[in-house]
């Protein structure tokens, strides 16, 4: 039938087509002469002229224009003797009816007809025409020749009658029983094509009555032999599709164990076997393989497997996480997330590549990754997730209201367990996003009202209510569909019970007596509830804690002011100093986003913006580098460095380098703090006796003109090849007259380590790098990267260029700060193209005599 319409197609513009119209009206006015001329031409009896009449009608209806008239000239054509002319009427028939037509019943009678032809080619038109455009009344009259040609000794008719049943089935189910035992029959066939359309038919018919699984479920020996036979054949040309044998029937076949399987253990025994071979038989590097694995997954949660196979399958499902293919991590964390209650151990097992997922630049990953962390929440982790997921909204939110409703919820899922530099950040940001004040105020006392016994949901609402309550007074609950009014009374009633519940400490205490002294001076509260805040302040004056007892000493003592003394003193903080610490600078300069009210589950916030990364907004380079260090959990950058020399790039550029590009090569270690900064690994350092534990980072140069850490290096941050000649000539014959280390030396790439030391700074061994091709061909964009163990710290500077000739030297320079004494150990991952060819190595170096920090 694709032939006949590509013919069509090719060759009939040249018959209605002869003068090639120029315009859309001409073309038009072409096709209603056209059709005016076939319509008197079908009123002739001339077979020949009809045939080709309705191969341009059929051009014509590909064109979109009406061709419904020649409806019954394609009857006649499939009542015709020639084989050619059933072919050209059931493929009009095919285009130009539907099942809704009461043409279609004269249709009938022709199909019955052909599907006994002594020709296997006319009666596989018949059974082409039947599945395409059969109607439930058509089904009940053929069902008995469907079923007669289901046991055809022809492949041909037996794969296009199981179609044909499977058309029966979806529009007459109550006709299933009719095809079960001929399918049974089918399902031994050796054909690939009968098997694969026999498997479909099943599928279909066990989906519409549950009653035929056990009619089938005797046949899963046979599906098993069938599968294993098509995983341990060897190359098969007529059915090899990247290197697998017929992965369509392969993945037809899993589909059927997965239904026959379900709920049936002796089934599931039966295939567990073959799924476990098929696991790790199939090529993972081809997206057909990917298909087959994802099959093998599915129908192993699915059965009654045991705990070992389903641990593998959500092991193929981790694999998935890390695939280059966006839609297939996509597949993986959707499935995750359908069997994350069945096995939460197993699907632990991938949390740091799930989390991971936070930071990919498709929203959708995102938002399926968050949902996994989520559910990932226990007590051994909490603390490491809520991290991971809190920096993840802040890097990636799209506006700021959609941040403060990611936090609210951590909050809310797991305040007792929310690291302070978060709790602190939330706050800082609500202080600097006055439009989202009364949004976030309503949030977080609904919040409260809700559930004390959360920690840092206690903590934020006290301090949010405390600093912003009079526009809680005035405006009320904001968050609801109909604002409701919020009196001065359930204020300090809800404080109260916080005072009072069984999970307060004294944190949360000292917090909530701030908020009650600073709710007294707002504007709104009525003098009953002013004495009342007295009271419970007096009340806390003896408390046997002695933090408590003096702040509400302290707090109790503002009443014998003045009225507009105190008030003054308790008055609205000013929004604190922006600061770079685990989040934070990112998301104040953000779009705000949505301030209507909207539903609890609304995290978007209306104004949802691409959620591309987005810059800090400090323009100075100084302060990326104070963020970097704050974001890799480095204090002492900071208070150490000297001032950075200023960028050559824009503060865009300067964003995409210091947070794009160095978060993608940085991960966290078990306990959820960054483990290293691009200057430093604080960690402790390893026992002698075992290999040194390198943090997970590869430090990078940035581009040239950039500092490569917060720490300033003694040489100049002018890359080599710029400097005067007068200024480079010393260096040079200082450092020819040091010994050199062979670091890498393959892929016609030498890299050698020259060190240098000083008496005078023991611990800080400065390192000259130098790269020279050694074949004939240069190699181009050239990336050194290396780390250092955390009980170490490692400075880059740019390289003097990322392309080497042939016969040139490129060098680049870093230094390393060590325990005096201690061995200096680099990993190195060098990428380079040669001749067109991408290359990437990862080599560990101990090669420096010992001694070397000691400054000898």
């Amino acid at each position: 039938m694709q032939g006949t319409t590509h013919r069509i197609s090719r060759f009939l513009p040249h018959l209605i087509y002869p003068l090639h119209p120029q315009t859309v009206a001409d073309e038009r006015a072409l096709i209603k002469q056209e059709s005016a001329a076939i319509r008197a031409s079908f009123r002739e009896e001339d077979s020949y002229a009809r045939h080709n009449n309705v191969a341009k009608l059929l051009y014509i209806h590909m064109l979109g224009s009406e061709a419904h008239f020649g409806q019954m000239e394609c009857l006649k054509l499939v009542a015709s003797p020639r084989f050619g002319d059933k072919r050209l009427g059931y493929l009009g028939i095919m285009l130009l009816l539907d099942e809704s037509q009461e043409v279609l019943t004269l249709v009938t009678n022709s199909l019955k007809n052909d599907m006994n032809h002594s020709n296997m080619y006319a009666v596989g038109l018949a059974l082409c025409t039947f599945a395409d455009i059969a109607s439930e009344e058509m089904s009940r009259d053929l069902a008995n020749e469907i079923e007669k040609l289901l046991g055809s000794s022809n492949t041909y008719i037996r794969k296009k009658a199981a179609l044909c049943a499977l058309r029966v089935v979806k529009k007459v189910p109550d006709l299933a029983d009719h095809f079960v035992t001929k399918s049974k029959n089918l399902l031994a066939d050796r054909n690939h094509g009968v098997l694969l359309t026999a498997i479909t038919l099943v599928i279909e018919m066990c989906q519409t009555d549950p009653g035929c699984l056990e009619e089938f479920r005797n046949a899963v020996p046979l599906l098993v032999r069938h599968l294993k036979s098509l995983v341990t054949t060897g190359y098969s040309p007529e059915h090899d599709v990247s290197g697998i044998t017929d992965p369509f029937l392969q993945v037809k076949i899993l589909r059927l164990l997965r239904l026959l399987g379900k709920g049936d253990a002796q089934a599931s025994e039966t295939m567990n076997d073959i799924l476990a071979q098929v696991a790790t038989n199939t090529d993972s590097t081809k997206n057909v393989g990917n298909s087959i694995l994802y099959e093998t997954v599915m129908t192993v949660l699915e059965i009654e497997a045991d705990s070992g196979l389903r641990v593998m399958a959500i092991n193929i499902l981790g694999k998935f996480l890390s695939n280059r293919d966006n839609n297939i991590r996509y597949v993986a964390l959707n499935t995750l997330n359908k069997v994350v209650s069945i096995d939460t151990n197993a699907v632990q097992r991938h949390r740091n590549i799930i989390l991971d997922c936070l930071r990919d630049g498709d929203i959708s990953i995102r938002r399926r990754a968050l949902e996994l962390s989520y559910a990932l929440i226990d007590e051994k982790n909490v603390r490491i997730l809520d991290v991971r997921i809190s920096l993840a909204a802040e890097r990636f939110a799209p506006n700021k209201r959609w941040h403060i409703d990611s936090v609210l919820r951590v909050l809310k899922l797991a305040g007792n367990f929310v690291r302070e530099e978060i709790l602190s950040a939330f706050i800082r940001l609500v202080a600097h996003t006055p439009e989202l004040q009364a949004y976030t105020a309503s949030k977080l006392y609904s919040a409260l009202r809700s559930d004390i016994s959360q920690e840092s949901l206690t903590l934020a609402s006290t301090w949010v209510i405390g600093e912003y309550s009079e526009v809680l007074l005035e405006g009320g609950l904001v968050d609801e569909e109909q604002p409701k009014p919020v009196t001065d009374t359930d204020l300090v009633d809800l404080l109260a019970s916080v005072l009072d519940s069984p999970y307060a400490n004294y944190l949360t205490r000292q917090f909530t007596l701030a908020a009650l002294t600073k709710i007294s001076s707002r504007p709104g509260i009525t003098q009953p509830q002013q004495d009342r805040i007295q009271d419970l302040l007096a009340s806390y004056t003896t408390s046997p804690e002695l933090e408590i007892q003096q702040r509400a000493v302290e707090l109790a003592s503002l009443f014998t002011l003045d009225p507009d003394v105190r008030a003054g003193v308790l008055e609205r903080m000013p929004p604190p100093e922006l600061k770079a610490t685990v989040m934070g600078v990112v998301s104040e300069n953000k779009p705000v986003g949505s301030v209507q009210p909207s539903k609890d589950g609304d995290l978007l916030g209306g104004d949802d913006v691409p959620a591309t990364p987005t810059t800090n907004g400090v323009g100075n380079p100084q302060s990326n580098q104070d963020l970097l260090a704050q974001l890799f959990g480095d204090s002492s950058s900071s208070s150490s460095s000297a001032p950075a020399a200023a960028s050559n790039s824009t503060p865009a550029q300067s964003q995409r380098t210091t947070v794009q590009d160095i978060l993608g090569l940085f991960d966290s270690t078990p306990s959820g703090t960054p483990s290293a900064s691009i200057v430093t690994n604080v960690s402790t350092s390893p026992p002698p006796s075992q290999p040194p534990a390198y943090s997970s980072p590869l430090a990078q140069s940035p581009p040239q003109g950039q500092l490569a850490s917060a720490f300033s290096l003694p040489q100049t941050t002018t890359p080599p090849q710029q400097q005067p000649p007068q200024q480079q000539q010393q260096p040079q014959q200082q450092q020819q007259r040091l010994q050199s280390y062979t670091a890498y030396e393959k892929n016609e790439l030498k890299i050698t380590l020259t060190p240098q030391t000083s008496a005078q700074r023991p611990g800080v061994v400065n390192i000259l790098a130098r790269f020279q091709v050694l074949g004939s061909t240069g190699v181009s964009g050239l990336t050194f990267q290396a780390a250092v163990p955390k009980s170490q710290q490692l400075q880059m500077l740019p390289m003097s260029n990322s392309d080497v000739g042939p016969g040139a030297v490129e060098t680049q320079q870093m230094r390393v700060i060590a325990p005096v004494g201690a061995n200096v150990r680099l990993r190195l991952r060098i990428t380079f193209s040669l001749a067109g060819r991408a290359i990437q190595d990862q080599v560990d170096f101990a090669g420096f005599p010992p001694g070397l920090t000691s400054g000898s």
